[in-house]
């Protein structure tokens, strides 16, 4: 189509004689201009566009709304097609430019990214090897080779060639994760820690004496060896936690003021400021530095643990809780503008989706994100 023709389908738009198959034809035309712009339409900024027009143009009649998508599509329409008809209609016939707003950049989930400290103060970047690479061996007489298997795990073999002898009792290795990492570890007597992001467990390299001791900053869930002759003992900045051998999720972070202790199979002890409780299956312990009481409740475990299985699962989860998530693992800075104390989630999406797509889920509960680089903003 001409300029002359384009113009005169807007203006037949703006009078509200628009038939169905000239309708066609401007979303054709519209769909052209757009595809060889090389930008994209910004859903958020978009909604405000069509208002502003609309209250300069007089327009016929309003489509009518009824979902997300059809809004989105009738919106990019009216938007780019009465901003192109403005252009037409006060310049010469020369060709314009459709201004389109840019998509902002995705923000990518994150992934495993991990870094081993060893003892000797060597720290080594765990995304740089492969399974086919020999970390390290600690100890004079190589007590224990340090290696990766083929799902990217760290793991700990004891050499039985040096089974009689003992590795230095200072001996600890520590593993941490980044913004946006997590990653899987085996120690020395088979327990299994999967590491959230933002997070580090420090441990020895073989546990020696008649305890098995490691100590948590951030989140982890243990599958823990059974040895009843070594109890587990898990050590946080507010509590310890004890086993034989069972599995449960903490979630002890430095910048929230509850840890979270969530079992899943078997038993364990939590203790916090001369307090004791044991927990059975289903129940989560919390401990903060409001009350010299641990609180019990039951729980739904499998939100306790969605992020070690690639999920977000909320279960009636306040929304700066929620957003702590995601700002841990899309490496974000959230900023919260009004009143959002009372909105609560439930549901969840994957981890693996890019933000955008976490965000739209989060949406459907009546909140509102601005992205402004690696910035959200929250609207009630």
């Amino acid at each position: 189509m001409n300029e002359s023709e384009i113009s005169a389908l807007l203006r037949k738009h703006q009078e509200g004689t628009l038939s169905p198959a000239d309708q066609d034809k401007l979303d054709a035309w519209y769909l052209h201009k757009v595809s060889n712009s090389n930008l994209q339409l910004n859903e958020y900024e978009l909604e405000e566009s069509y208002q502003k027009l609309k209250s300069k143009l007089p327009l016929y009649q309003e489509p009518k709304v009824i979902s997300i998508w059809p809004r989105v599509a009738v919106a990019a329409s009216i938007v780019l097609l009465l901003g192109t008809g403005i252009f037409y209609f006060s310049k010469s016939e020369k060709e314009q430019n459709i201004q389109v707003a840019a998509k902002p950049l995705e923000i990518a989930p994150g992934g495993n990214r991990g870094i081993l400290t060893l003892s000797n103060g060597k720290q080594i970047i765990l995304s740089d090897l492969s399974a086919k690479d020999t970390i390290a061996q600690e100890g004079d007489q190589d007590e224990v080779t340090i290696k990766m298997d083929a799902k990217g795990v760290i793991t700990y073999v004891i050499n039985p060639n040096a089974a009689d002898s003992k590795a230095d009792d200072n001996s600890f290795n520590t593993l941490s994760t980044p913004t946006g990492g997590q990653y899987n570890i085996v120690l020395a007597d088979g327990t299994k820690v999967y590491l959230n992001a933002v997070s580090s467990i420090k441990y020895p390299t073989q546990f020696n004496g008649n305890q098995r001791i490691v100590e948590l900053e951030g989140e982890a869930y243990f599958e823990v060896a059974k040895d009843k002759s070594k109890p587990f003992i898990v050590k946080s900045d507010k509590q310890s936690i004890e086993v034989l051998g069972t599995h449960f999720n903490v979630h002890a972070y430095d910048n929230e003021s509850i840890v979270k202790t969530t079992l899943l199979e078997g038993s364990v002890a939590v203790s916090s400021k001369n307090q004791k409780t044991i927990l059975k299956p289903g129940q989560q312990s919390n401990v903060s530095d409001n009350t010299t009481k641990i609180t019990v409740k039951d729980v739904d475990t499998e939100a306790a643990i969605a992020w070690k299985n690639g999920r977000f699962k909320f279960d009636n989860a306040d929304l700066k809780s929620v957003m702590k998530q995601l700002e841990r693992w899309y490496g974000i800075k959230v900023e919260y503008r009004g009143d959002v104390s009372d909105v609560r989630f439930n549901g969840g999406t994957f981890r693996n989706k890019n933000l955008s797509e976490v965000l739209k889920v989060l949406e459907l509960s009546n909140i509102k994100f601005k992205v402004e680089g690696k910035t959200i903003i929250v609207y009630p």
